[in-house]
């Protein structure tokens, strides 16, 4: 026999007991929890499922109260026994000696001293035979729905739903339980179990009506939806309408529908209602660090800037506030049209103007452009533009032009579990920016780049975290004082190698009038390793060390220079990502002008 106690919350001990009680009164409980046979597992899940037990936890322990749990748990407890194999038990739920299914609603004591749950859950049934049919092609059924295994009602649920959803998977929208054979022999302890389904027509998509738009134009909302009228019905592609119209950013809520009967040529009508968000929304973010200082971000969103989804964006930066060098600004303009060429492609055009004033070097530069972006799942995006770019360089070999068209292209694979905390999954992503000179400052070639994260978690709850990032990048073509300065590459700062000063690693080439000027070199290769310890809920630690090498050739040859750095930090849980408070020191390589430490705060992790 297995038993737990446990007390309720503590009161007077003379509540309730003088005079008539009016059934109000709060009293100490003891709550007894008993398993006579069964497995270990069994007394732990049906305390989880008792409404005695939250009601004691709550201070919900007036007899009116108690009875009510108790009469309410046999039910909880009789599923509890079905689900883990049980068929035969026997409940026993005693108010202060009197069984609780024996006392009328309305005759509760007024206060209930003691209160024992005994279970005798009898012996374990298997299945003798465990049949479900027809059954869909490829339709995975639960392991262990076969004849010899423990009859769980769980597993049969499960077997039905899987065998729905099978047919479902194939077309048949309206696939169905179309009737349950089971019985359980107690002379055997055998439980024979037989599901027969209804599959259904295979249907196909018939019309979508849409209600509830207010601003939004009904034609560009279908466009956008991209519902597959008049293909094979699929439960995917609904979900991709779903998910279209969520990226979009107009609506807060979406709701899909099948029709109740099929239509005309075995189609499935669906009613979309759609509920749209507020117009415009605003935001800002920040980062520090002690030696870059403070960086200041917002933006400003129009979500249906012409009735058709399109939305404005207009993003504004500053940073280096209070840094070791000049401020740097930017502002962007950027309007994105979704469902141009196909559903799952957005067109854009962007604007942007930057000015960095940097230890090296001062740059502005200017962008128009177009593109599009490509996004065919949730894991997968990838996008393609056409830029015209001005630069203007000034640094210690004077001033550099640089006029030319790009076409920056990029494909992106999410796997993580979590965007803004990932604790399992992986991230890849690689670049390729071809770019044509227009003068003869200005050379031509291209800027490779790739990226891959990896995140690994282990223990209780994922309590400890294992991150990784590689980050490598190459110019092919030009000669490097030929090159877009913001096509170069640098190491240091929170972005690469924390410890060492924002873009302290570079490499000197380009001749000036008084010998070599420092500038970003033509290959990078950086590195980093963090561990995420979670303390408690909200509260976390990380210890991580980065490296980095810069080369002056491209194909990571030539003269190079190195730099690691090292550090911890703090983790706060936020509702929109955790705060990051990292510490970082140089271990190693850098110009020697990176002694002491580097304090980064942000809001989200390092990556």
């Amino acid at each position: 026999m297995v038993k737990a106690q446990s007390s309720g919350p503590s009161s007077s001990p003379f509540s309730g007991w003088f005079g008539g009680g009016t059934g109000n009164e709060s009293s100490p409980v003891d709550l007894d929890f008993s398993v006579d046979g069964g497995d270990d597992e069994l007394l732990p899940q049906i305390r989880a499922t008792s409404l005695l037990v939250s009601a004691q936890d709550e201070g919900r322990v007036t007899g009116q109260d108690m009875l009510a749990a108790a009469r309410g748990d046999y039910a909880r407890i009789l599923g509890v026994l079905y689900d883990n194999g049980y068929y035969s038990g026997l409940i026993d739920i005693t108010l202060d000696g009197v069984e609780a299914a024996t006392v009328a609603p309305l005759d509760a004591p007024s206060v209930v001293r003691k209160v024992q749950v005994h279970v005798q859950p009898g012996p374990r049934f298997r299945y003798s035979r465990a049949e479900i049919a027809p059954v869909a092609p490829g339709t995975e059924l639960p392991r262990d729905y076969h004849a010899g295994a423990i009859a769980r009602t769980g597993d049969m649920k499960t077997a039905a739903t899987a065998a729905v959803s099978g047919w479902r998977d194939v077309g048949h929208a309206k696939a169905e339980v179309a009737s349950t054979d089971i019985v359980a022999d107690h002379a055997t302890n055998l439980i024979d179990s037989r599901i027969h389904l209804a599959p259904g027509p295979e249907l196909r998509f018939g019309k979508l009506t849409i209600r509830g738009y207010q601003r939004m134009n009904p034609r560009r909302l279908r466009k956008i939806a991209g519902f597959p009228e008049g293909e094979r019905f699929d439960p995917e592609k609904l979900e991709d309408v779903r998910k279209r119209l969520r990226r979009s950013g107009v609506f807060s809520a979406i709701t899909l529908t099948e029709a109740d009967y099929i239509g005309p040529g075995n189609t499935l009508d669906v009613d979309l209602l759609v509920v749209e968000q507020k117009l415009r929304r605003l935001g800002a973010g920040f980062e520090y660090s002690n030696t870059d200082g403070l960086s200041l971000t917002g933006y400003w969103i129009n979500r249906n800037l012409f009735r058709g989804g399109e939305r404005l964006r207009v993003d504004a930066s500053i940073s280096d506030i209070g840094g070791d060098t000049g401020r740097d600004y930017s502002l962007g303009v950027r309007v994105d049209r979704p469902a141009t060429i196909t559903a799952d492609t957005t067109g854009y055009v962007l604007a942007e103007v930057e000015s960095l004033a940097e230890e090296d070097y001062d740059l502005k530069s200017g962008t128009f452009g177009l593109g599009f972006t490509w996004i065919p799942s949730d894991e997968l995006t990838a996008d393609i533009a056409l830029q015209y770019r001005a630069l203007r360089v000034d640094d210690d070999s004077g001033r550099t032009n640089f006029r030319l068209f790009a076409l920056p292209a990029s494909i992106t694979w999410d796997k993580r579990d979590d965007q803004n905390d990932a604790k399992r999954g992986f991230w890849l992503s690689g670049g390729a920016v071809p770019f044509v000179g227009l003068q003869d400052e200005t050379g031509s070639g291209a800027q490779l780049t790739a990226e891959g994260r990896a995140y690994y978690s282990f223990g209780t709850d994922d309590r400890f975290t294992l991150a990784g990032r590689a980050r490598l990048g190459t110019v092919v073509g030009p000669e490097i004082e030929e090159t877009p300065r913001d096509y170069l590459f640098w190491s240091g700062g929170g972005g690469t190698v924390r410890g060492h000063s924002y873009e302290s690693l570079g490499v000197e080439v380009i001749q000036g009038p008084d010998g070599p000027v420092k500038t970003g070199g033509m290959s990078i290769v950086t590195l980093t390793a963090e561990t995420r310890i979670q303390i408690r809920e909200k509260i976390g630690l990380a210890v991580f060390a980065d490296a980095g090498r810069v080369w002056e050739d491209s194909a990571f040859s030539g003269a190079s220079g190195w730099q690691a750095g090292a550090g911890a930090g703090i983790r706060y849980k936020t509702p929109i990502g955790p705060m990051r408070f990292d510490i970082a020191t140089p271990v190693g390589g850098g110009d020697g002008d990176d002694g002491g430490v580097q304090v980064y705060i942000g809001l989200g992790q390092a990556f």
